[in-house]
């Protein structure tokens, strides 16, 4: 999706989701969301990171977005339910939900890995996405072309040793795109999809390669064609499709 080349308008007057929001991929999507007209629901849990992407995106003239802190790992359904109160409350629908948020966790054998940690991964990664994805579902079916976007990982494709939890979690994130995608098939406009984004220079990449130069990892900024078409309605055919951010 390198060379696809979205309208400057492309997501005019849509209301998008954004978890992991404060850095890294999520960070540069919600700003590129915004640039391209998307009114963006900032979630993340260090309020502070999402404050600094909330005013970079009022800088550069975008709509105003909306800041939700959450602590994925600490929560749950009933917290999920309150949220999506609060999404049909201040917007009435929701366009999009880019499920970004994840943890690495350890990079170490299955039988060195400590139980809390797998826990942990499992939660932010899997279990919150389904407790957000589905207490919003009824906001994404008020849309026209909703679109619901997972992260995946070349290792949640083919494992990989030494990546745990992270790897499994990323098995799921695949299993939940599919079932979702094949029931919302042929009785919803609702889309969903998954994209594994690639090596890309971020703050987990840094922790799971720390000997690595980070001059030579693809930039966020440079995934964007992928993310944005996914969330535009050039895409609103394409469902239950695994993509892959680069090459």
């Amino acid at each position: 999706m390198g060379d696809y080349s979205p309208a400057p308008d492309l997501l005019r007057d849509k209301v998008i989701l954004v978890t992991g929001a404060g850095d890294g991929i999520g960070r540069t999507a919600a700003r590129t969301f915004a640039a391209h007209g998307a009114t963006v629901i900032l979630l993340g849990r260090t309020t502070q990171k999402l404050e600094q992407v909330y005013d970079e995106i009022e800088a550069a003239g975008g709509p105003q977005p909306a800041i939700f802190p959450m602590d994925l790992a600490q929560s749950r359904i009933e917290n999920f339910e309150h949220f999506a109160e609060a999404v049909d409350q201040e917007f009435g629908r929701l366009d999009g939900l880019l499920h970004n948020a994840s943890l690495l966790g350890q990079r170490t054998p299955i039988a060195n890995y400590h139980y809390g940690t797998w826990e942990q991964v499992m939660q932010v990664n899997v279990n919150a996405a389904f407790g957000l994805t589905k207490t919003l579902l009824p906001m994404l079916e008020k849309s026209e072309a909703g679109s619901i976007v997972f992260t995946s990982s070349s290792v949640g494709r083919k494992g990989r040793a030494f990546w745990g939890a992270y790897a499994v979690s990323k098995f799921a994130t695949e299993g939940l795109m599919e079932v979702l995608a094949d029931e919302m098939d042929g009785v919803s406009s609702i889309r969903v999809n998954s994209i594994n984004p690639g090596a890309t220079r971020t703050n987990m990449r840094a922790a799971a390669y720390p000997a690595e130069d980070p001059k030579g990892v693809t930039a966020p900024e440079d995934l964007m064609p992928t993310y944005l078409y996914l969330m535009g309605d050039d895409s609103r055919d394409v469902n239950g499709r695994q993509f892959n951010a680069q090459g």
